[in-house]
């Protein structure tokens, strides 16, 4: 499925809001950046952003395609306050505070991905830097700043189901596998008297 550039009418959708989606989709459409650039150019300010990757990588989770680069495919989207500091001090640093890394890291538990219980389930340190390094081996990253980034993000999930995403995707988009690796990820180290976290 490639993504789609026309905006699906909904009567909930205002047109200023659908016209900061369709700018922010356009943006996001672009050519995927590597993380090692990415890094040094994202913006302080707010906004949305999608991370792509080959179909090689979770090849039973299909998501749209770049439309500049067919190659790759959308896996996750999600919204920052700041760009800047949700991936570097979030996806690419800590599990504890990143529902993509936890997925991720739910995703790989097969590969010997290990983890433990602090006041939720967390990757140990190794193993935080090793998926840090998957993913700057593996993944690629497109943004668009906006200041009210919620109601993009809510759009642009609602219409593109990314695999990856689960909140926002209409249940059938919903990927079980996803589902089942968050469930594997969040009870990998769990002791029997801790809540689940969601």
């Amino acid at each position: 499925m490639a993504l789609m550039t026309t905006p699906e009418a909904r009567p909930d959708d205002a047109s200023p809001a659908l016209a900061r989606a369709e700018a922010a989709l356009g943006l996001l459409s672009g050519v995927p950046v590597p993380l090692e650039v990415a890094v040094r150019r994202l913006s302080r300010g707010g906004g949305v952003y999608a991370w792509w990757a080959p179909p090689s990588i979770f090849p039973d989770l299909p998501g749209p395609s770049n439309r500049n680069v067919p190659s790759l495919r959308m896996l996750y989207l999600g919204r920052a306050g700041s760009l800047r500091g949700r991936i570097l001090r979030n996806h690419l640093r800590r599990s504890g505070s990143s529902t993509l890394r936890r997925t991720l890291a739910g995703l790989l538990l097969s590969e010997g991905y290990r983890t433990t219980w602090t006041d939720r389930v967390v990757l140990v340190p190794e193993d935080e830097a090793r998926l840090t390094a998957w993913m700057y081996a593996n993944l690629q990253l497109t943004w668009a700043q906006d200041a009210e980034p919620t109601s993009v993000e809510a759009n642009l999930v609602r219409r593109l189901h990314p695999p990856l995403n689960v909140s926002g995707v209409d249940p059938e988009h919903v990927q079980a596998a996803v589902v089942a690796a968050k469930d594997a990820y969040n009870t990998s180290s769990r002791p029997a008297d801790a809540p689940s976290t969601p």
